[in-house]
């Protein structure tokens, strides 16, 4: 047998179960284990600015391809509580990423040694699991069970913690003959698939609401099968936005009451009938639930039992990994149809696709300062269809959602449930990190943006490119928004002038002197026809540089985004024009018929 430390044995093991990047920050109680990152060879890594930072480009490596698992690594003490916020966000998304940490010597772990926190105890409630690893021959084991875990059943991330005794102790392990423990996840029966088929022919108006968990078991092109068997419309999830184009004739848009469409809500509304495949009814996605459950049936499939009934008591639910749900739908779809047995959905299916061509918001405005709405309309036409946007939350995130278009899966990478500020530009940095070759396009608000603006030296550093497109009104615009409702606006301003960059009135902090000073490129712009222009010339900029290039757009001060005041998807607010002729919305996916 091959004696080893532990700390060696587990990098042999993230080798084994495919890792070959991770994210981190070195420290006295994590050394060990990046002594033997550094021995073994094979894992690639990326130095963070900010450990939290590290946990949300792992989240974005992880989000990009299918099978990919993000590692984040920080010391003892605050590295881990650090690291908090980037779980919580990887769980409420399904997503799996590892986060390991250093501590203190196991004999003074309970004597309040220099950084020693019981962080296990702190991250249980974010994690499927978070352990101390208090013996060293366990740690072969430990981490075996964390990717196995991590990957069965709905995902999710995964905290181990080693002290550093533990970490430099010699134990026996033979990484030749490791293998990963198999994967569970639970599937449906013929007979479950049947009836829920059977649901689906009973109903005139049915709806497919297909969420992050049909894109987490790489099943896009079975839902699209499936949608395309049967005639059904398919409302993609903000978490499932990309898993059939924006413009499939079966794509009726997103429901809800902020990243929604007019013509989704409208669609939806009209319904009789709902299956939803890997979505858990998020309440911003469904508002009210007595709107939006009344006069129709549902269906739920999802990979967690327990989630089945969580938000309301479906009519029938399945306990199914979403591919293997889907699999069986569309092999007895495919029966089904062969034995002319499936109604005849084209008219329906044709409603939909007229409300999308009648029910739009305008985009197409030449104010000065830049409306929010332009932007969007000049990202879609420098964007195509292979661009993979990041985005975390704010007016910015809504009113992207609302008004982008996104054309495969994994290439609207959001952090959905949680929502922090700051998560944007270390996500982007782990999806270019993960896909090199891509277009990797990141939509921030300017405070979002301010957050953790510091990792862009990290895309500088690493030489890791890509564009960040970022909408400056000097605003927390989406509290501003929200305080309407109290009769505020009270704590919500971040303008000043600055005294180093007075022609920026008082739009307060000079992005582009900060993101040069990491290293970056820069571009502002304050004519909405400009706005084209600096969108070539930052993708330019970042394939001659190889850094992050930003593009601040310098936007009205005051805008309010589409949605609901009242959490009612059948009342929500539209504050601009709407769209009455084809030029007011030149980017939509359909014509604007009038």
């Amino acid at each position: 047998m091959a004696r080893m430390t532990a700390a060696r044995a587990a990098v042999e093991i993230l080798k084994r179960e495919g890792v070959t990047d991770a994210f981190g920050v070195p420290g006295a109680a994590i050394n060990p284990f990046y002594a033997a990152l550094k021995a073994s060879g094979g894992v690639q890594h990326t130095l963070a600015r900010h450990v939290e930072g590290a946990s949300h480009m792992a989240e974005g490596y992880t989000r990009t391809h299918p099978g990919n698992i993000g590692v984040c690594i920080g010391t003892s003490g605050p590295a881990g509580t650090d690291m908090i916020t980037g779980l919580y966000s990887a769980i409420g998304d399904s997503i799996p990423i590892l986060c390991i940490t250093g501590q203190a010597p196991t004999a003074v772990i309970h004597k309040e040694d220099f950084q020693a926190v019981d962080i296990a105890s702190i991250a249980k409630p974010v994690t499927k699991m978070a352990v101390t690893v208090l013996e060293a021959a366990q740690v072969p084991g430990v981490f075996q069970q964390a990717f196995h875990l991590m990957r069965s059943g709905r995902p999710g991330p995964v905290l181990i913690d080693l002290p550093i005794d533990v970490q430099t102790t010699e134990i026996e392990f033979d990484p030749e003959t490791y293998e990963p423990l198999p994967v569970y996840r639970p599937a449906a029966t013929r007979a479950q698939i049947e009836k829920a088929i059977g649901l689906l022919n009973a109903a005139e108006r049915p709806l497919i609401v297909a969420g992050g968990g049909v894109i987490n078991a790489d099943a896009a092109d079975l839902l699209v099968e499936f949608a395309e068997l049967t005639g059904t419309p398919v409302v993609p999830t903000l978490m499932g936005w990309g898993l059939l184009p924006d413009d499939h004739e079966l794509n009726a848009g997103m429901v809800g009451l902020q990243t929604s469409h007019r013509y989704g809500n409208a669609t939806f509304l009209e319904s009789d009938f709902v299956l939803g495949i890997g979505n858990r009814w998020a309440n911003r996605h469904t508002g009210k639930l007595d709107v939006y459950t009344a006069g129709r049936k549902f269906v739920h499939v999802d990979v967690e039992p327990t989630q089945i009934g969580k938000i309301f008591a479906p009519d029938y639910g399945i306990a199914s990994d979403a591919k293997a749900a889907l699999k069986l739908l569309v092999e007895v779809a495919r029966e089904l149809k062969a034995a002319g047995r499936l109604p005849d959905r084209s008219a329906w299916a044709a409603s939909a696709q007229e409300r999308k061509a009648t029910l739009q918001r305008r985009t197409h405005f030449d104010d000065i300062p830049i409306k929010p709405q332009r932007v969007y309309e000049e990202m879609n036409k420098a964007f195509g269809p292979e661009t993979r946007y990041v985005s975390t939350i704010g007016l910015s995130q809504i009113a992207g959602a609302q008004m982008l278009h996104v054309y495969r899966p994994r290439h609207w990478i959001n952090c959905g449930q949680a929502g922090p500020l700051g998560w944007t530009v270390p996500a982007a940095l782990g999806v270019a990190k993960a896909d090199p070759d891509a277009q990797v396009v990141a939509l921030s608000g300017d405070y979002d943006f301010q957050f953790m603006l510091e990792e862009l030296a990290v895309g500088a550093q690493h030489q890791i490119p890509y564009v960040h497109v970022l909408v400056n009104n000097s605003y927390l615009g989406l509290i501003r928004q929200a305080q309407r409702a109290f009769d505020i606006d009270f704590q919500v301003n971040l303008e000043f002038e600055n005294i180093n960059s007075p022609e920026l009135g008082v739009y307060g902090v000079d992005h582009v002197k900060v993101a040069e000073g990491l290293g970056c490129n820069a571009i502002r712009v304050t004519d909405p026809n400009e706005l084209g222009a600096a969108l070539e010339q930052a993708k330019k900029l970042a394939a001659e540089h190889r850094v992050p290039v930003v593009v601040e757009a310098i936007l009205e001060r005051v805008t309010n985004i589409s949605m609901s005041g009242t959490n009612d998807i059948s009342n929500v607010v539209e504050f601009e024009e709407l769209a009455t002729e084809p030029g007011h919305a030149p980017t939509a996916v359909r014509t604007l018929k009038v």
